[in-house]
Protein backbone atom coordinates (compact mmCIF):
# COMPACT_ATOMS: atom_id res chain seq x y z
CA UNK A 1 0.00 0.00 0.00
CA UNK A 2 1.09 3.24 -0.97
CA UNK A 3 0.87 6.22 1.55
CA UNK A 4 -1.67 9.05 -0.08
CA UNK A 5 -0.34 12.57 1.04
CA UNK A 6 -2.33 14.50 -1.87
CA UNK A 7 -2.06 17.88 0.23
CA UNK A 8 1.88 17.23 0.87
CA UNK A 9 2.37 16.14 -3.01
CA UNK A 10 0.53 19.40 -4.02
CA UNK A 11 2.51 21.53 -1.89
CA UNK A 12 5.58 20.14 -3.72
CA UNK A 13 4.70 20.62 -6.76
CA UNK A 14 3.53 24.29 -6.48
CA UNK A 15 6.61 25.16 -5.03
CA UNK A 16 8.42 23.31 -8.16
CA UNK A 17 6.45 26.01 -10.17
CA UNK A 18 3.93 23.15 -11.50
CA UNK A 19 0.72 25.40 -12.80
CA UNK A 20 -1.69 21.90 -13.42
CA UNK A 21 -1.92 18.94 -12.06
CA UNK A 22 -3.91 15.98 -13.23
CA UNK A 23 -5.51 14.29 -10.26
CA UNK A 24 -8.33 12.12 -10.99
CA UNK A 25 -10.77 10.15 -9.16
CA UNK A 26 -9.97 6.28 -9.55
CA UNK A 27 -13.85 5.94 -10.94
CA UNK A 28 -12.97 8.51 -13.35
CA UNK A 29 -9.94 6.32 -14.39
CA UNK A 30 -11.96 3.30 -14.31
CA UNK A 31 -15.47 3.45 -14.95
CA UNK A 32 -18.19 0.84 -13.86
CA UNK A 33 -17.80 -1.73 -16.03
CA UNK A 34 -14.47 -0.77 -17.20
CA UNK A 35 -12.66 -4.24 -17.91
CA UNK A 36 -9.89 -3.66 -20.52
CA UNK A 37 -6.39 -4.43 -19.05
CA UNK A 38 -3.03 -4.49 -20.62
CA UNK A 39 -0.96 -7.88 -20.40
CA UNK A 40 2.37 -8.59 -22.09
CA UNK A 41 3.36 -11.93 -22.47
CA UNK A 42 6.75 -13.04 -21.46
CA UNK A 43 6.85 -10.04 -18.86
CA UNK A 44 3.97 -9.86 -16.74
CA UNK A 45 5.17 -12.85 -15.29
CA UNK A 46 8.64 -11.99 -13.94
CA UNK A 47 10.53 -10.03 -11.39
CA UNK A 48 7.58 -8.14 -9.16
CA UNK A 49 4.62 -10.48 -10.53
CA UNK A 50 6.14 -13.85 -9.48
CA UNK A 51 5.11 -12.87 -5.67
CA UNK A 52 2.67 -9.99 -6.54
CA UNK A 53 0.34 -11.84 -9.86
CA UNK A 54 -0.86 -8.74 -11.85
CA UNK A 55 2.09 -6.43 -11.01
CA UNK A 56 2.72 -5.41 -14.27
CA UNK A 57 -0.48 -4.27 -15.26
CA UNK A 58 0.04 -0.57 -16.08
CA UNK A 59 3.42 -0.22 -14.37
CA UNK A 60 6.11 1.64 -16.27
CA UNK A 61 8.26 -1.37 -17.27
CA UNK A 62 4.92 -3.12 -19.26
CA UNK A 63 4.31 1.02 -20.61
CA UNK A 64 7.59 1.24 -21.92
CA UNK A 65 7.31 -2.45 -23.84
CA UNK A 66 3.70 -1.08 -24.55
CA UNK A 67 5.42 2.43 -26.33
CA UNK A 68 7.80 0.12 -28.35
CA UNK A 69 4.90 -2.83 -29.22
CA UNK A 70 2.16 -0.49 -29.93
CA UNK A 71 4.31 2.50 -32.32
CA UNK A 72 3.59 5.10 -29.95
CA UNK A 73 5.30 8.45 -31.32
CA UNK A 74 7.17 9.39 -28.03
CA UNK A 75 10.60 8.67 -26.36
CA UNK A 76 10.12 7.87 -23.15
CA UNK A 77 13.51 8.34 -21.23
CA UNK A 78 15.03 5.89 -18.77
CA UNK A 79 16.38 7.56 -15.36
CA UNK A 80 18.80 6.27 -12.77
CA UNK A 81 17.12 5.88 -10.00
CA UNK A 82 16.79 8.78 -7.32
CA UNK A 83 18.09 8.27 -4.40
CA UNK A 84 18.46 10.05 -1.09
CA UNK A 85 21.60 11.30 0.50
CA UNK A 86 22.36 7.57 2.67
CA UNK A 87 21.88 5.85 -0.99
CA UNK A 88 18.09 4.62 -0.01
CA UNK A 89 16.17 4.63 -3.30
CA UNK A 90 13.38 7.59 -3.12
CA UNK A 91 10.06 5.61 -2.76
CA UNK A 92 6.78 6.89 -0.78
CA UNK A 93 6.51 3.44 1.01
CA UNK A 94 10.02 5.30 3.24
CA UNK A 95 8.03 6.73 5.27
CA UNK A 96 6.56 3.45 6.67
CA UNK A 97 10.34 2.33 7.69
CA UNK A 98 10.99 2.65 11.36
CA UNK A 99 14.57 4.19 12.16
CA UNK A 100 16.34 0.80 12.75
CA UNK A 101 14.29 -0.55 9.44
CA UNK A 102 15.42 2.58 7.17
CA UNK A 103 19.22 1.31 8.59
CA UNK A 104 18.64 -2.30 7.50
CA UNK A 105 17.32 -1.24 3.91
CA UNK A 106 20.27 0.28 2.87
CA UNK A 107 21.39 -2.89 2.34
CA UNK A 108 19.49 -3.21 -0.85
CA UNK A 109 21.79 -0.39 -2.33
CA UNK A 110 25.09 -1.49 -0.88
CA UNK A 111 24.37 -5.30 -2.61
CA UNK A 112 23.85 -2.80 -5.89
CA UNK A 113 26.83 -0.69 -5.64
CA UNK A 114 28.88 -3.89 -4.69
CA UNK A 115 27.73 -6.03 -7.97
CA UNK A 116 28.35 -2.04 -9.85
CA UNK A 117 31.87 -2.19 -8.53
CA UNK A 118 32.50 -5.41 -9.24
CA UNK A 119 31.63 -4.73 -13.13
CA UNK A 120 33.34 -1.90 -13.05
CA UNK A 121 36.76 -3.91 -12.22
CA UNK A 122 35.47 -6.44 -15.01
CA UNK A 123 33.31 -9.23 -13.26
CA UNK A 124 30.37 -10.26 -15.96
CA UNK A 125 29.87 -13.43 -14.93
CA UNK A 126 25.90 -13.16 -13.45
CA UNK A 127 26.09 -15.75 -10.99
CA UNK A 128 29.28 -14.81 -9.70
CA UNK A 129 27.75 -11.14 -9.10
CA UNK A 130 24.59 -12.48 -7.48
CA UNK A 131 26.57 -14.37 -5.23
CA UNK A 132 28.88 -11.51 -4.16
CA UNK A 133 25.06 -9.62 -3.50
CA UNK A 134 23.44 -12.35 -1.66
CA UNK A 135 26.46 -12.06 0.61
CA UNK A 136 25.78 -8.54 0.96
CA UNK A 137 22.23 -8.95 1.93
CA UNK A 138 23.43 -11.94 4.22
CA UNK A 139 24.46 -8.97 6.96
CA UNK A 140 20.61 -7.50 7.69
CA UNK A 141 19.23 -10.87 8.65
CA UNK A 142 16.32 -8.97 9.46
CA UNK A 143 15.91 -8.02 5.52
CA UNK A 144 13.83 -11.02 4.19
CA UNK A 145 14.49 -11.08 0.17
CA UNK A 146 11.68 -11.70 -2.38
CA UNK A 147 14.31 -11.93 -5.15
CA UNK A 148 17.31 -10.42 -6.41
CA UNK A 149 17.83 -11.03 -10.15
CA UNK A 150 19.99 -9.72 -13.03
CA UNK A 151 18.27 -9.84 -16.45
CA UNK A 152 17.84 -8.32 -19.76
CA UNK A 153 16.56 -4.58 -19.36
CA UNK A 154 13.88 -5.33 -22.23
CA UNK A 155 12.32 -9.22 -21.79
CA UNK A 156 13.08 -9.48 -17.70
CA UNK A 157 14.77 -12.86 -18.95
CA UNK A 158 17.88 -13.62 -16.65
CA UNK A 159 21.13 -13.49 -18.16
CA UNK A 160 24.60 -15.42 -17.93
CA UNK A 161 26.99 -12.36 -18.38
CA UNK A 162 25.99 -8.75 -17.86
CA UNK A 163 28.36 -7.94 -21.29
CA UNK A 164 25.19 -7.00 -23.20
CA UNK A 165 23.88 -4.74 -20.74
CA UNK A 166 21.65 -6.09 -17.55
CA UNK A 167 19.00 -4.96 -15.12
CA UNK A 168 19.99 -5.58 -11.57
CA UNK A 169 17.25 -5.65 -9.70
CA UNK A 170 16.31 -6.76 -6.20
CA UNK A 171 13.04 -6.60 -3.84
CA UNK A 172 12.48 -7.43 0.14
CA UNK A 173 10.39 -6.76 3.08
CA UNK A 174 11.88 -4.83 5.46
CA UNK A 175 9.99 -4.69 8.43
CA UNK A 176 6.07 -4.65 7.34
CA UNK A 177 7.67 -2.94 4.50
CA UNK A 178 8.23 -3.95 0.82
CA UNK A 179 10.85 -2.40 -0.78
CA UNK A 180 12.52 -2.47 -4.80
CA UNK A 181 15.48 -1.11 -5.91
CA UNK A 182 17.67 -1.78 -9.02
CA UNK A 183 20.39 -0.08 -11.25
CA UNK A 184 21.07 -0.87 -14.92
CA UNK A 185 24.21 -1.73 -16.34
CA UNK A 186 25.22 -0.24 -19.79
CA UNK A 187 26.47 -2.58 -22.47
CA UNK A 188 30.63 -3.21 -22.46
Amino acid sequence: MYPRTFEADCAALEAEGVDVLFAPEAGEMYPAGASTVIEVPGISDRLDAVSRPGHFRGVATVVRRMVRDLNFVLELVVCPTVREADGLALSSRNRYLSEEERGQALVLSRALRRVSDEIQAGVVDSQRLTDVALGVLADEPEVRLDYFRIVDPETLEDVEDVSAGALVAVAAMVGPTRLIDNVVIPPR
